[in-house]
């Protein structure tokens, strides 16, 4: 019994939504971040970078009351207006490929993510868990929803198409080519019908956000203990999410590149790959695996495809069947020695998106040795290792879509 419910979100005027609305702050260069900055004032941006307005970096709780201060300047200058009734959003994006998402905005409990109605998949940095808390415990908001994905609904769908029939309250194509849509649900029937919707799906899984749903879940537990008056319907019980039907989902791969063979010689390396895996040489052909259990590797000017081993290979359970996991236990961590793929800094990732080109021209500059193209998981692969309670390496995949920041905002 999932509880998702309308919010009143605070959200930028018709008019400015195009300006405010950025991509997630780590995704752009400091030079990249600095132009935008430069040359338009209502961008998000400057509400997640305070110390740009003094030339400084600024960090921890410091930055954290300036966020504050920014966020509060564009509410009083009504950059920032707050929906006077809770509502659903609905929010599509039509990426420049002409991939079609769509979905919907709404708060998501925070008891149902302890409760495991709201299903994991990939592991958590303590740490960072607890540094975003605390971020969130200070400046009052969050402004990027965590991507949950339900299995289709009939229902759902139905409202969903009924809306977008509507004319939209927002619609903005961004520098990437990828266009922005959101209508507001504010009907009571049509609000009742998405919450009855949700209340009968058992289980929603995180897709991406694993660190943002720990932290709010963490936020609610700590504001929980500390206030004697609460009942449960505190906003800080809930936490924004965007909603997405598992077939509006898209997953890609992410690729690896290592620095160095460490310590074999080219000859020796794949020696000891055959013990796991059937070697073909494709030459200066471009190869990129067409199914699950079958890599590609671009070494030495070369590429190679690699078939598992099957017969010798052990599928115990759904992490087994993991391509990301399989590399991890029979080439990385064995052959390659990368302990701990979090860390090791002889590891780096690179997404399929970016396609396998980039891979091989990342090994031909002398930066890495050798790279690893996967296959994607899948999104039944994804909710299996889920309901057993396992976990992902990590950078096993990279889940479209990628919302903008600053649409939407939730105030706790």
């Amino acid at each position: 019994m999932a509880k998702i419910y309308p919010f009143k979100a605070v959200r930028p005027t018709r008019d400015k939504v195009s300006l405010v609305a950025s991509r997630s702050y780590q995704s752009y260069t400091p030079n990249e971040r600095d132009s935008r900055m430069d040359y338009n004032p209502y961008s998000f941006l400057h509400i997640v970078n305070p110390g740009y307005k003094y030339q400084k970096e600024i960090s921890g709780e410091e930055r954290y009351k300036l966020v504050r201060n920014r966020y509060l300047e564009f509410k009083e200058d009504q950059i920032f207006v707050q929906d006077k009734m809770p509502c659903y959003y609905v929010y599509k994006i039509v990426n420049r490929e002409q991939e079609s998402f769509c979905g919907i905005v709404a708060a998501a409990s925070a008891e149902d993510y302890e409760n495991n109605i709201i299903k994991v998949h990939e592991d958590t940095i303590q740490n960072r868990e607890n540094t975003f808390k605390q971020y969130l415990k200070t400046v009052g908001f969050n402004a990027e929803p965590v991507l949950l994905t339900y299995p289709d609904n009939d229902s759902i769908a139905r409202v969903i198409s009924k809306t977008v029939k509507s004319r939209a309250e927002f619609e903005f194509t961004t520098t990437y080519r990828d266009t922005h849509y959101l209508w507001l649900v504010n009907d009571q029937k049509s609000i009742n019908e998405i919450q009855e919707a949700f209340a009968g799906i058992p289980t929603i899984y995180i897709a991406d956000g694993h660190h943002r749903s720990a932290s709010s879940y963490l936020l609610a537990k700590d504001l929980k203990e500390n206030n004697t008056d609460h009942n449960g319907n505190e906003p800080y019980n809930f936490f924004m999410s965007y909603l997405i039907p598992e077939s509006d989902l898209r997953i890609y791969e992410f690729n690896r590149l290592v620095k160095d063979l460490n310590g074999l010689s080219k000859e020796e390396f794949l020696i000891q790959l055959d013990e796991w895996f059937r070697i073909e040489n494709r030459g200066i052909e471009v190869y990129k695996p067409s199914k699950p259990h079958h890599f590609s590797m671009y070494l030495d000017g070369e590429f190679y495809s690699l078939y598992l081993r099957k017969t010798i290979y052990e599928f115990k359970d759904a992490l087994e069947e993991l391509d990301a996991q399989i590399l991890y236990k029979t080439v990385l961590l064995p052959i390659l020695g990368i302990q701990d793929l979090r860390t090791d800094n002889r590891i780096e990732y690179s997404h399929g998106k970016n396609d396998i080109i980039s891979v091989k021209n990342k090994v031909d500059s002398g930066e890495y040795k050798v790279g690893f193209g996967l296959f994607p998981a899948s999104v039944e692969q994804m909710k299996k290792i889920a309901d057993q309670g396992l976990k992902m390496p990590p950078k096993s995949t990279y889940i479209e879509p990628k919302l903008r920041s600053g649409v939407t905002i939730y105030e706790f």
